[in-house]
């Protein structure tokens, strides 16, 4: 493991130090990145988390792809948790601290805006930024590309209806285009890139070779989002100290009791720990593009609902990292044969 590896959580760390910091003292030039979007997508961040993704999808074997159904368990887990058990244990939690716990601290109406924009984090799980944590946590690319690849299918017909039941509301607008530029970005791309590139290679000696030699910029490409991230949101931390923290509780909760149900059940179905621990990343991560997205479209871009959609985004890097560096502690409780059932 090399050093940008080694010490990932230190310049991540020092990324968000850099970004509070740059976001505060040259405001206008981060308005002007802000600025660089289509369909609330930042433009910038998009290219950097491609390059994150791309290194990963250099691996991917469609040969392998195809007997990835012969191996159904981890994909139920990934479809049962997403969708039958995460949306329902975020809007519990976030009702739980915002109503009660919190309530004393926080206005009713503040707080069921902060409410919404929980729920809208718990409904839409990651699309991007889990081919990282895979990569991170060396998981099969083959199975992680399905797994997420099925999650973007049905996402496509429950988002709306699950986020209008639990948001108490008639009606959910999906902006197509940000799920559809999305997907496209960050999974389609980047993975055509690497089919032609495994096929102009077409030597695994090399491919690893070339995969290794990405790996920094990989690693440049996750710290420059953190930098970006915390740049664009420098003076709504400032301003909101207490509630960022508010908000942040129940998230952190959140992502930690779906890890360790998917993980512990990967586990208990004997899956392998290259299928576990990313099928544990996709539900403990969100789709925040899609979410903050519907916050803004819903209830506005001053609202407490988009706020809380952004306080997931801050939470995300830093959490999901402690998460990797216990999935890679763990690597040992898990049967190293690849699973079969």
């Amino acid at each position: 493991m090399g050093i940008f590896e080694r010490f990932l959580s230190v310049w991540v760390g020092l990324g968000m130090i850099v970004g509070l910091f740059a976001g505060v003292l040259f405001p206008d030039t981060f308005i002007a990145l802000g600025d660089l979007q289509y369909a609330q997508i930042n433009l910038v961040i998009a290219v950097l988390i491609w390059l994150m993704i791309y290194p990963m999808m250099m691996q991917v074997d469609f040969t392998s792809v195809k007997n990835v159904h012969r191996r159904p368990k981890g994909l139920i887990i990934t479809v049962v948790v997403n969708w039958l058990i995460k949306p329902f244990s975020m809007a519990l939690l976030a009702m739980l601290f915002m109503r009660y716990i919190f309530g004393p601290w926080i206005s009713p109406e503040l707080g069921d805006q902060y409410i919404a924009g929980m729920i809208l984090l718990g409904v839409a799980p990651c699309t991007a930024m889990v081919f990282v944590w895979s990569q991170l946590t060396k998981g099969d690319a083959n199975y992680t590309l399905v797994q997420v690849s099925i999650n973007d299918l049905i996402m496509v017909v429950a988002f709306a209806p699950l986020a209008a039941f639990l948001l108490g509301v008639t009606d959910v607008t999906v902006p197509w285009d940000t799920l559809i530029l999305s997907v496209s970005l960050f999974v389609v791309v980047p993975l055509v890139a690497g089919v032609i590139t495994r096929r102009v290679v077409n030597n695994q000696t090399k491919l690893d070779k070339l995969g290794a030699t990405l790996k920094p910029f990989s690693i440049v490409g996750l710290v420059g989002t953190v930098i970006l991230l915390f740049g664009f949101q420098a003076q709504t931390i400032i301003d909101n100290p207490l509630d960022i923290v508010l908000i942040a509780v129940p998230l952190l909760i959140q992502t930690y009791l779906i890890f360790a149900v998917t993980y512990i059940w990967m586990k208990k179905w004997g899956q392998p720990h290259n299928v576990a621990a990313p099928g544990a990343m996709i539900g403990a991560s969100n789709f925040f593009e899609l979410a903050v997205a519907v916050a803004i479209s819903l209830f506005g871009i001053h609202s407490g609902a988009a706020l809380a959609t952004v306080v997931g985004v801050l939470v995300e890097v830093p959490v999901m990292l402690s998460l990797v560096a216990y999935a890679n502690k763990t690597r040992n409780d898990f049967s190293v044969s690849e699973a079969t059932s």
